[in-house]
């Protein structure tokens, strides 16, 4: 249930008040200009305000000000002056005045809903635990990050979601989150597994709970310290992952970034290897996502390790994501440059380009939320959400057509 805002005119806030309630929802507050309720937010402390599309109610500062904060802003308009005015000012969460709460509801519980039938029937073609591994070089372009919120939008489209850890290197998803991580849940996994005894009952004692509206996920957390990566041997990572992605729909596993094979030249062939987990959940992987970024730099060590990539997974199951686009560091039309290298040099002819967003992930990184929580309107996480919904869980034609969501033009797949 949401804590909500109003500023909305008395007939229409009159008529929703009772379904607002009835529906277990809080209203913290009912103003009338958006003045008002940018000197409100701190202290109401909403999760949704909800207004009116007219100028007086709605304007370029609300929308910036709920986005710095976290708060998703939902706009009613009766005429096609106030749509115009809300498309002006970037808010796309537009509804007619007239709609009743039932069509409101699914934008203040958040998301992109889809209809229960038709989630059915996906399920039902989809077979249960596709494994989506996020891979990158080295250099921190972003993996972690990207792996935490394509859980959540997965998590938010409607399906069971685990998140885990398996970076050799030492996890990040745990502080992040900000989850304890102090008994490693996925390492524990592979222990479990390597002893047969990794069953539904233990994976429901090891994992941790990310908890958010619609958005929850289970976590398997990652290795608190680069020492204990012996724990996490290829046939213990393959088949923890075989057993987690038996409990849930969908699988997002941050990897390690290393592809080198130099330690299998050593004489002891039964030895740990430190990048085995990389290559066991690469080869459980239904999608690899492989994420880079967009610098000279972190362009050169993706096209690199992407030539590697291809050595160990199909270039059919690879989707190259580009990372914090920018023209401060590519010049003008960055977009076309990034496009531009990527064909020349390694014959990508399509790929996912997010923007660079610091505020928002700071958010995100301040609050160990994830973006659709802290910043539920950034650019990134619009791209996100795009990704996830184009290329893991396709959203069905009739519900991509619904009055509301997020224009085309924000979206990330180059061409």
């Amino acid at each position: 249930m949401a804590r909500l805002a109003l500023a909305l005119d008395p007939a229409t806030e009159d008529r929703l008040l009772a379904d607002v309630i009835e529906h277990g929802h809080t209203v913290v507050a009912r103003l009338v200009g958006w003045r008002d309720l940018v000197e409100s937010l701190d202290v109401l402390a909403p999760e949704v305000v909800l207004v009116g599309a007219a100028r007086v109610s709605l304007s370029a500062d609300l929308l910036a000000a709920c986005d710095e904060r976290g708060i998703r802003l939902v706009a009613l308009a009766a005429t096609d002056a106030e749509r115009a005015h809300a498309a002006q000012v970037g808010l796309h969460e537009v509804l007619d005045r007239a709609a009743d709460w039932r069509e409101i509801e699914e934008l203040v519980s958040g998301g992109v809903p889809l209809p229960s039938r038709l989630g059915d029937a996906r399920r039902a073609q989809r077979r249960a635990g596709e494994v989506v591994a996020v891979w990158g070089p080295a250099g921190a372009p972003g993996r972690t990050t990207i792996a935490v919120n394509l859980a959540a939008e997965i998590a938010a489209a409607g399906h069971s979601v685990a998140l885990v850890d398996a970076d050799p290197y030492g996890g990040a998803v745990a502080p992040s989150l900000g989850l304890l991580d102090e008994a490693p849940g996925f390492a524990s996994a592979c222990r479990l597994a390597g002893g047969d005894a990794l069953d539904r009952t233990e994976l429901e004692r090891i994992a941790q709970r990310y908890s958010a509206p619609r958005g929850s996920f289970d976590v398997f957390t990652g290795l608190v310290g680069p020492s204990r990566w012996p724990e996490l041997a290829h046939d213990r990572v393959t088949a923890a992952l075989q057993a987690i992605a038996a409990r849930s729909e969908f699988v997002v596993v941050d990897t390690g970034f290393s592809l080198e094979r130099d330690e299998e030249l050593t004489s002891d062939q039964f030895a740990p290897r430190r990048n085995a987990a990389t290559f066991a959940a690469l080869g459980a992987a239904d999608r690899v996502a492989a994420v880079g970024l967009a610098d000279p730099v972190g362009l050169s060590r993706l096209l690199r390790g992407h030539g590697d990539l291809v050595e160990v997974v199909e270039p059919d199951r690879i989707d190259v994501i580009v990372n914090r686009v920018r023209s401060g560091a590519l010049g003008i039309d960055a977009h076309a440059q990034v496009r531009q290298t990527l064909r020349r040099f390694a014959g990508i002819a399509d790929a996912t380009l997010l923007p660079h967003d610091g505020r928002a992930t700071d958010a995100a990184i301040l609050t160990a939320r994830t973006l659709r929580d802290a910043a539920p309107r950034s650019p990134l996480r619009t791209a996100l959400r795009e990704y996830a919904l184009d290329r893991i869980v396709p959203v069905p034609e009739p519900a991509k057509r619904r009055g509301f969501g997020f224009a085309p033009a924000r979206r990330a797949v180059a061409g």
